[in-house]
């Protein structure tokens, strides 16, 4: 999903084919990354800078070229559960709504805001098992 050279073409993004983009993420993913996200309209400037990203990180790493190993791994966990929602719903504006809508399950919190830590994306994770399987979620 996210044409990054030199990855291997037909790696796909990073919830189909997580282990491809391990190299990637160790080395430091290059910031074309953030910006094919956000022109895709799966993230916005303002959700990266609150859950993985501030601006002023972002504004140094693109004199820099790239992201750390510790930036591109929040990153890397942020895209997946976006694309691992999107395939769940099978439709990205359905993704979007639900990623944004506070839910019960998350004492008032959106699925998104959860996506700043581990602990909290593996709740939403769960959540779209669920969903996936026609659980309530």
């Amino acid at each position: 999903m996210y044409p990054i050279s030199p990855l291997p073409p037909k790696a796909g993004g990073f919830a189909e084919a997580p282990v491809a983009w391990l190299r990637y993420v160790r080395e430091g993913l290059p910031l074309s990354v953030i910006d094919q996200a956000i022109a895709d309209g799966r993230i916005t400037a303002v959700e990266l800078d609150r859950l993985a990203l501030s601006r002023k990180t972002l504004a140094h790493r693109r004199i820099l070229g790239s992201l750390t190993p510790d930036q591109s791994d929040r990153l890397s966990r942020l895209l997946r559960t976006i694309e691992d929602a999107e395939a769940t719903f099978g439709d990205r504006a359905k993704a979007h709504t639900w990623l944004r809508r506070p839910s019960a399950f998350l004492d008032g919190e959106a699925p998104l805001d959860r996506l700043d830590t581990d602990i909290g994306t593996r709740q939403v994770e769960a959540m779209l098992g669920r969903i996936a399987h026609g659980l309530a979620a």
